[in-house]
């Protein structure tokens, strides 16, 4: 599959936290660092997201705060 996102994150799942409508999906981009990514409990369902998998984050630009 080609993406024009150019944030991609080679990472693994390390815990999934069902939600009622939103599930938590925390996954471990290396270095010691962790990204969370709050998704629809369907589309955990539609990707078979299960810890230990190997997924890639995807960050849109636009979406990105920093704060100091």
């Amino acid at each position: 599959m080609k993406i024009s996102a150019r944030n991609q994150l080679p990472s693994i799942v390390t815990t999934i936290m069902p939600g009622a409508v939103n599930g938590t999906v925390k996954v471990d981009i290396g270095g010691g660092m962790t990204v969370t990514a709050s998704i629809t409990e369907e589309a955990i369902a539609d990707l078979s997201l299960a810890e230990g998998d190997t997924v890639t984050v995807l960050i849109k630009a636009s979406d990105v705060l920093i704060g100091k």
